[in-house]
């Protein structure tokens, strides 16, 4: 686990010791073990590492073949490494280290390309070929770690995070005015684009060559991976199905223990992380676990039950942990703010500062945590969304529906006028287009009920599953940690991507019966957050863990924002958007943002992902242009 960094002129113009070394320190928070450099001509690789297995010198990137005609830089952790190595060793390829940075390697000179198809686990890396003169990126299946890439005139770059490449003297910030919207529609970023013109986010399952040989080089993306969420084609009794979970879930949490330091575990009073931190403490007696909570005094209605630590403290004792716990209250969204936007680079989904508290706490006690993100992604933890879009006509029918409800932020009948001060610049983009063409190659055997729970599945997985992990990773590498997701599996998750519909959610005989033509709101009775969802995993889930945990409503991990944006909070909001001379004021429209801030604190609206949004842009602002 690591940080990665390298550039490449495509003229041939020599990489300079210097603007590598800017590159490698602007990442050094994600490796504080131990830095190193390789650079032959127009080519420069850098490495910040962070030890996890083969703690010594052998472990050392950037990393050359035993031939030398390699050269690799890698970021991540591939489980089954050991595996791998019987193999390749079977093939007569040696070894000099422990690590599975040099198993990786290897494969990919085995492999090539295909190897990839063969990791289970994260990463993104760079290899370079000497001999041929070729670049491979390339990026896990399911974007657990992030990798960007840039090239600004003849300067190719690349890095673990934006930080590396904006070191680069040859970059020029400017505002991509296209995320911008994207991002105040859905909360998220569903394209490549980044907040900043000329960087791209490498899309996850995918690998790129670069071959210099070429009269006019060009990086060509191939996608070797996808998830595919259908019904199984043959009958399985319903028993089967939960035993094969139980086999699989239990490998992957044991498969991810793997390390030569200290290992624990977040433990939010949910089911996801209780469960792995159940199976974790069967082999790792005492283990560290860690759980964020808010102080409730100013909270009320449904926010009343944010705070979890009781239920952390329960399964804790239950499972015989070492637990750590703090309390957040309003004051720490404000202080954490600036350290937030530069850590994380760019907006993603739902307030992510706890996240940076829970990391911080965990980092002060162990260097791998284990997360319980991707559960619900998998098997159906978020039914009221998937039921707003589960009767069609069609595809073309099922994307209005489902585009409709995923307006997070801005609908379409705001847009025009929130951006304003912007809107001749981007009034070509289309956000249904881009929220379309998530699934491209995807829309394909639509007939039942299933099949569109099927398509909702994909779609989250690849979006907001997607932005999660981005947060994840940066927040838990601001602070030196690194964080791994036994959901995210390859076993498992190809289990649960043929793991029927009925077995995940146990309310779709009802929805399907529902009459559009029925007079009166719907939501409350249909679409209500209650006990339904990832079925098969509480049934599973309750031998280890206690049965009111398993069978308990669905909780997210979320502030009482809501009451501290028009309480506690409410001066800090007030002088951050009711300034005029505020950042984001050249893009969004002043009095448009005024009255959203004034709905929310006069109690008319729920503004609370708005004005977090919003703070957290202008925060960004701040730090990057």
């Amino acid at each position: 686990m690591c940080g990665i960094a390298g550039l490449i002129y495509l003229d041939n113009n020599p990489v300079s010791p210097v603007v590598l070394q800017r590159m490698t320190d602007a990442i050094a928070h994600r490796g504080p073990d131990g830095e190193g450099h390789w650079i032959e001509g127009n080519v420069g690789f850098g490495h910040r590492r962070l030890a996890i297995i083969d703690l010594s010198p052998a472990g050392h990137q950037p990393m050359a073949s035993m031939s030398q005609r390699y050269v690799m830089v890698y970021n991540g952790e591939v489980y089954n490494y050991r595996e791998l190595r019987v193999e390749l060793e079977a093939l007569g390829y040696q070894f000099r280290s422990r690590t599975d940075s040099e198993v990786v390697l290897n494969a990919l000179i085995a492999w090539g390309p295909k190897g990839l198809e063969r990791f289970n686990g994260m990463f993104g890396l760079a290899l370079w070929d000497r001999q041929e003169q070729t670049l491979l990126l390339a990026r896990d299946r399911y974007g657990i770690k992030p990798l960007y890439y840039s090239q600004q005139g003849n300067a190719l770059a690349f890095g673990s995070e934006q930080k590396a490449i904006l070191a680069m003297p040859e970059f020029r910030r400017s505002l991509d005015k296209e995320a911008l919207l994207e991002y105040f529609t859905f909360q998220n970023i569903f394209t490549d684009k980044t907040l900043l013109n000329d960087i791209k986010m490498f899309p996850a399952g995918h690998y790129a060559v670069l071959d210099m040989k070429l009269k006019s080089p060009a990086l060509q993306l191939t996608q070797y991976w996808d998830y595919d969420f259908r019904e199984p084609e043959h009958k399985v009794s319903d028993e089967e199905y939960r035993e094969e979970l139980d086999r699989l879930f239990r490998q992957a949490v044991n498969r991810q223990l793997v390390t030569d330091v200290e290992l624990g575990s977040y433990l939010s009073g949910g089911m996801d992380s209780g469960s792995i931190t159940a199976i974790a403490a069967q082999s790792l007696p005492y283990m560290k676990t860690f759980t964020c909570g808010f102080d409730l005094n100013s909270a009320s209605g449904i926010e009343m039950g944010y705070d979890e630590r009781s239920k952390a403290e329960y399964m804790s004792y239950h499972f015989k942990t070492e637990h750590y716990q703090m309390v957040l209250k309003a004051g720490d969204m404000e202080r954490v703010l600036p350290k937030l936007a530069w850590h994380l680079e760019e907006p993603r989904v739902g307030q992510s500062y706890p996240n940076y508290y829970a990391a911080q706490l965990a980092s002060k006690f162990v260097k791998v945590v284990m997360s319980g993100a991707g559960g619900d992604e998998l098997f159906g933890g978020y039914p009221w969304r998937y039921y707003r879009a589960v009767v069609n006509d069609d595809f073309e029918h099922y994307i209005d529906k489902y585009y409709q409800f995923w307006q997070r932020l801005i609908p379409n009948s705001q847009i025009k006028q929130v951006f304003a001060p912007i809107w001749e610049d981007v009034k070509h983009v289309w956000t249904r287009d881009i929220f379309r063409d998530v699934f491209k190659h995807h829309a394909d055997n639509l007939y039942t009920p299933e099949d569109y729970i099927n398509h909702s599945l994909y779609f989250e997985a690849k979006t907001f599953l997607h932005g999660l992990l981005v947060v994840e990773d940066k927040l838990s590498m601001a602070h030196g940690l690194e964080s791994r997701v036994p959901f995210l599996d390859n076993d498992l998750v190809d289990f649960a991507m043929r793991c029927p519909v009925h077995l995940k959610l146990n309310n779709l005989s009802n929805v399907i019966r529902l009459n559009e033509n029925e007079p009166g709101s719907k939501t409350e009775k249909y679409f209500a957050k209650t006990r339904d969802g990832k079925q098969i995993l509480r049934d599973v889930m309750s031998s280890y863990i206690p049965a009111d945990i398993a069978r308990a409503e669905k909780q997210g991990f979320s502030a009482p924002d809501a009451s501290w944006f028009k309480g506690e909070s409410i001066d800090f909001v007030n002088r951050s958007l009711c300034d005029r001379g505020a950042g984001i004021y050249k893009y969004l429209d002043y009095e448009c943002i005024k009255n959203y801030v004034s709905e929310h604190q006069n109690a008319e609206k729920n503004h609370r992902l708005m004005i977090w949004s919003l703070l957290n842009v202008n925060q960004w602002m701040s730090e990057y242009l």
